[in-house]
């Protein structure tokens, strides 16, 4: 618990108090500054509340970063050594589709041949 929260709620039973004592005696000063107490004490606590809001959600998207990391690692780790007992099983397979992908790449990024100017018929 946050200990804005926890002085929050003191400052509010404080003018809780404050507010029902000046009630008592008739004076409206102390009524008003009863009020005025609570109503910042009230504004403290949401304030309090809000920060432990923020850092439980932080520490759940930090947990779920961890869980959903891990999971990945290990899922990486498994393909990787899949592929790499693939390639020794059937080397030449390998070499053909690192060829094929290669090729690819390169007529991908190869510059495009520039368009020769229109001719204009008349």
């Amino acid at each position: 618990m946050d200990q804005d929260r926890l002085t929050g709620t003191a400052k509010d039973v404080a003018g809780k108090v404050e507010g029902g004592v000046g009630e008592l005696l008739g004076d409206k000063s102390t009524q008003a500054s009863g009020r005025a107490r609570e109503a910042s004490g009230v504004v403290q606590n949401l304030y309090g509340q809000a920060k432990d809001a923020a850092r439980e959600a932080g520490d759940a998207a930090m947990d779920y970063a961890k869980d959903t990391l891990g999971s990945s690692t290990d899922t990486l780790r498994g393909g990787t050594e899949a592929l790499t007992k693939r390639v020794h099983e059937n080397p030449m397979g390998a070499l053909l589709v690192a060829g094929g992908i290669g090729f690819l790449l390169a007529v991908l990024m190869r510059p495009s041949r520039p368009q020769p100017p229109q001719r204009w018929r008349y």
